[in-house]
């Protein structure tokens, strides 16, 4: 009888989850579908079978310059997540095996600073790029991409590094280990997971950004989010041309998380059981 509920239980619980799984899928398989659709059938209405057409990829990738943006996305995400691990690295070191009084008070800082509408400080960060020649620039949007997701880093790395033993750096600095050393042959070769988990949120965020993408680039430094943006004009949204930008933006983003989905969740998981 307990065996038979446990089954039944389970088989819910399985058949739960498999429709959350689809309800949040279902987007993106619809947006797949209507890239291969033309504009009349796009607009139509929903209809889950596609006319089987290219010619939205076709001209994605040759009327609207699909390569620039492509490669913007990928310059600022990596670059952002290079620049936000240089600083997070040493920060969140310093805060899990030096901490002060403050070290917690700090932490909700730079955390409280996430929950700050972005729109708040759009017109002094608008202003000091132009005035700094940054606005437009793959520069620009590189810095901004790393600080908005900075406190994010140094919370995910700080909770990995807590988890690592210190008598394990205290060793290292008795056999005369400096600082650098201990940082880069010690702490992060333990924190391997953490730190590459991390790196891969950090670049699906940066990814996915288009807050401030839109409004800090026009064409020189526009990334995928941009250039989505871009199918929306006062004639309407080309809805089967959007869709197809839409689906070679994610595509990238979606086969690096699928084949690094064992060490994403193993980083999600670095020190939960002792």
């Amino acid at each position: 009888m307990a065996r038979a509920v446990t089954t039944r239980r389970k088989t819910i619980a399985t058949a739960a989850a498999w429709l959350i799984a689809f309800v949040i899928f279902f987007p993106i398989l619809y947006t797949v579908i209507t890239s291969f659709k033309t504009e009349p059938e796009a607009i139509a209405g929903i209809s889950l079978v596609p006319s089987g057409t290219f010619e939205n990829y076709v001209e994605v990738q040759t009327q609207r310059d699909y390569f620039r943006p492509f490669m913007n996305s990928v310059i600022m995400a990596v670059g952002s997540t290079i620049l936000a691990l240089i600083v997070a690295v040493p920060a969140a070191w310093s805060m899990a095996f030096s901490p002060t009084k403050r070290t917690k008070d700090i932490l909700m800082w730079m955390l409280s600073t996430k929950m700050m509408p972005a729109v708040g400080v759009l017109v002094p960060l608008y202003l000091i790029f132009r005035d700094t020649g940054l606005l437009d620039t793959r520069l620009g949007l590189t810095i901004v991409l790393t600080l908005v997701n900075l406190p994010i880093v140094v919370w995910m790395l700080y909770t990995y590094f807590r988890e690592i033993p210190g008598e394990i750096l205290e060793a290292a600095r008795m056999d005369g280990a400096s600082l650098w050393n201990e940082i880069v042959y010690v702490l992060t070769p333990m924190a391997v997971p953490g730190i590459a988990s991390t790196m891969l949120l950090n670049i699906i965020l940066a990814w996915n950004e288009s807050f401030w993408t839109i409004r800090l680039t026009a064409a020189q430094a526009a990334p995928l989010t941009a250039f989505i943006a871009s199918f929306s004009s006062p004639q309407g949204l080309f809805w089967a041309k959007l869709s197809a930008a839409s689906t070679l933006a994610i595509a990238p983003i979606l086969i690096m998380g699928w084949f690094s989905q064992k060490q994403l969740v193993r980083g999600l998981t670095f020190g939960a059981v002792k």
